[in-house]
């Protein structure tokens, strides 16, 4: 037992995948629930089904504080281009769900998965005025607070990629690998480049060999 009771945890999807938001959430649990975070099978978001993922979810919801942050890809857009750096932009997200959560609920230690230098989301906390305790670390999700927080965005990332095929009618698969590429060639074809700010990330490779693909097939 740590001398900290109260105990949110930050993690975010989205970030590797071309299609669709970034999702940041965080999540708070007292130390004396994680057995039932245990029980319950909250483990890393990424480890698990996307079905059980989206049970896990709203058990999670319905039991615990929580805070979520869905950047979606035209804001991601504009957000990249006044920031123009990636690390950056996660930790004024990761700043932004832990004000929500923390404002609103006696926090005494937030778990932040660890991503570039610490003190970008500790700057970006002190710009708010915010003065939680933070820590950072790599593979966070071994402490169950941060777990809970990547089932929830990863949960909140799939339920905004299934909006985004049903609105566009492909299925939109997530990841940057081959399979994507052809998916966004699909949608350019029938609704033309223009759509890509409005469901992808446009500095990601993908981009180009989706919008052109003929530089790409010489």
């Amino acid at each position: 037992m740590t001398d900290y009771l109260r105990v949110a945890g930050v993690d975010e999807s989205g970030k590797g995948d071309f299609f669709g938001p970034l999702v940041v959430a965080a999540f708070l649990a007292d130390e004396s629930r994680l057995d039932d975070l245990r029980e319950m099978g909250v483990r890393d978001g990424k480890l698990i089904a996307d079905k059980k993922t989206l049970q896990l979810d709203e058990q999670l919801r319905a039991g615990f504080p929580h805070a979520v942050l869905i950047i979606s890809p035209a804001d991601y857009n504009r957000r990249y281009s006044e920031i123009k750096n990636l690390n950056k932009l996660l930790a004024e997200g990761h700043a932004e769900v832990i004000d929500r959560l923390v404002s609103g609920h006696a926090t005494d230690l937030v778990i932040s998965d660890k991503f570039g230098k610490p003190e970008l989301v500790a700057d970006a906390l002190a710009a708010r005025g915010q003065k939680v305790k933070l820590k950072q670390m790599v593979r966070g999700e071994r402490v169950m607070q941060v777990a809970g927080a990547s089932i929830i965005a990863r949960a909140v990332f799939i339920r905004e990629m299934e909006k985004l095929s049903e609105k566009f009618g492909v299925t939109i698969p997530k990841g940057a690998a081959p399979q994507v590429d052809e998916a966004g060639r699909r949608i350019v074809a029938q609704y033309g480049v223009e759509v890509l700010p409005e469901l992808a990330k446009l500095h990601f490779k993908n981009y180009g060999r989706v919008a052109n693909p003929s530089l790409f097939t010489k």
